[in-house]
């Protein structure tokens, strides 16, 4: 439990950190598909006789740099992405039906374990962690300013496409560490749902990044020790906590944009005065 609560820590904040991109750059497809690029570098790892992560983080890497390069614009990026995912789908059928020993490798990609994180792993994250911030640290301006509009960014001398590619291996990173605490099955909650559920709350990007690594470790901390309580997987806890927290947040502030749109209207309406010829001024708001 106490390398879970480390292990969960880490990833949360790392999701946190990455995940507010991610929304902004609309790669929810990619981050998704790199964790099933990854799936065939975990059971290629078993047939080596090397940990599982190596490999998941090599394919992931891999597949980052091709995703990256490849999709420059939105709609190119969907088809190299599911191109490169149906090939390393297939691959890592073929590795598991090679490995007997890779059925609970798979078992543990596809849903995670949380609870299996050993003490070389969590230093592992805990690097991992270190390069992604300050590599996020050092090119938020030009990262942020390509992700909103790539068009003028490029045309103000931005260099997307490398941008797009350092991203790329950037997320795999994260991916890397997520699927141990979710799988990848379970991995937007982790790297989108917190995310989405911050841009609802606040226009502000760093504050958008604060708030969804709180509510990241809140998912990942409350699902742990529920699991402690009730005996239950961790993995499906924390997705569970972290869709019940944008569930509620989606209802709050759609229903105060509902409460504040006959406000609106009866603004508009109040402002239209008749006028001597017949005619009505134009509505102000």
């Amino acid at each position: 439990m106490r390398n879970a609560v480390i292990g969960g820590t880490i990833v949360a904040l790392a999701a946190g950190l990455i995940g507010y991109f991610i929304v902004v750059r609309q790669t929810a497809f990619a981050a998704h598909a790199l964790a099933h690029i990854g799936l065939p570098g975990a059971t290629g790892a078993v047939l080596l006789g090397i940990p599982p992560v190596v490999g998941l983080g090599v394919f992931c890497l891999g597949g980052a740099v091709v995703i990256g390069a490849l999709g420059k614009r939105a709609t190119d990026r969907d088809v190299v992405t599911g191109t490169t995912l149906a090939f390393a789908t297939g691959l890592g059928l073929f590795f598991n039906s090679m490995a007997t020993k890779s059925s609970n490798t798979m078992t543990n990609v596809l849903f995670g374990n949380l609870l299996a994180i050993s003490t070389d792993q969590l230093l592992t994250f805990a690097g991992l962690l270190l390069v992604l911030a300050l590599s996020v640290g050092a090119m938020y301006r030009p990262l942020l300013y390509s992700s909103i509009n790539p068009p003028v960014a490029e045309a103000k001398g931005i260099p997307v496409r490398t941008l797009s590619i350092v991203f790329m291996l950037l997320l795999a990173l994260a991916v890397t560490m997520a699927v141990q605490a979710v799988g990848t099955l379970l991995l937007f909650a982790l790297l989108i749902t917190p995310a989405a559920t911050a841009i609802m709350l606040t226009p502000r990007p760093v504050v958008a990044m604060v708030v969804s690594a709180a509510v990241s470790l809140l998912a990942v901390w409350t699902g742990l020790i529920a699991s402690a309580m009730f005996d239950m997987p961790p993995s499906f806890l924390i997705v569970t906590i972290a869709c019940g927290i944008w569930l509620a947040v989606w209802a709050l502030t759609h229903y105060a944009r509902r409460m504040t749109q006959p406000d609106r209207r009866a603004a508009v309406s109040t402002s239209s005065v008749p006028t001597t010829s017949g005619t009505q001024a134009a509505p102000t708001v």
